[in-house]
C-alpha cells in the first residue's frame, strides 16, 4: 500500500468519524432552515456593512471587530441550527487538528504540543 492509498484510507476514516457525522447533519439542517439562512444573509449584510464603513474611515478596525464578534455571537445563540453546526464544526476542526499535529509529529519528530519547558509534561527528550 502506498502513501496515497493509506491517505485515502485515512480520508474514509474521517469520514466515518462521529464529529464528521455530526458535522453534515448539523450542515444540512442548517441549509435547509429558512430562519437558519435568513439570519446568515443578515450576518453576512451587516459584515459587508462593517467592512464599508471600515474602509471609509467610519469605524476603526478594533470597533468593526468588536461588532463583527457581537453580531456573530448574537447570531449563534438566537438559533439552535446555527449553534449546533458552529459547536459541531468546532469538534470536527479539533479532530483534524489532532491528526494534523499527528502528522507533524511523525514528519518533523517535533510534538505541535512541546512547550519545551519539561516541567509541563513527562519529557520527550
Amino acid at each position: 500500500m502506498d502513501i496515497f492509498e493509506k491517505t485515502e484510507e485515512l480520508g474514509k476514516m474521517i469520514q466515518e468519524t462521529e464529529e464528521m457525522k455530526r458535522m453534515t447533519a448539523a450542515d444540512v439542517a442548517q441549509q435547509t432552515s429558512e430562519e437558519a439562512q435568513a439570519l446568515l444573509r443578515e450576518f453576512n449584510l451587516a459584515r459587508m456593512n462593517l467592512a464599508r464603513d471600515m474602509q471609509e474611515g467610519k469605524i476603526e478596525k478594533a470597533e468593526a471587530i468588536k461588532k463583527n464578534t457581537q453580531l456573530f455571537e448574537d447570531m449563534v445563540t438566537s438559533n439552535e441550527i446555527i449553534k449546533e453546526y458552529v459547536e459541531s464544526k468546532k469538534a470536527f476542526d479539533a479532530v483534524i487538528g489532532k491528526i494534523n499535529g499527528i502528522l507533524n509529529f511523525y514528519i518533523t519528530g517535533q510534538d505541535p504540543n512541546c512547550t519545551h519547558d519539561c516541567s509541563t509534561c513527562g519529557g520527550c527528550h
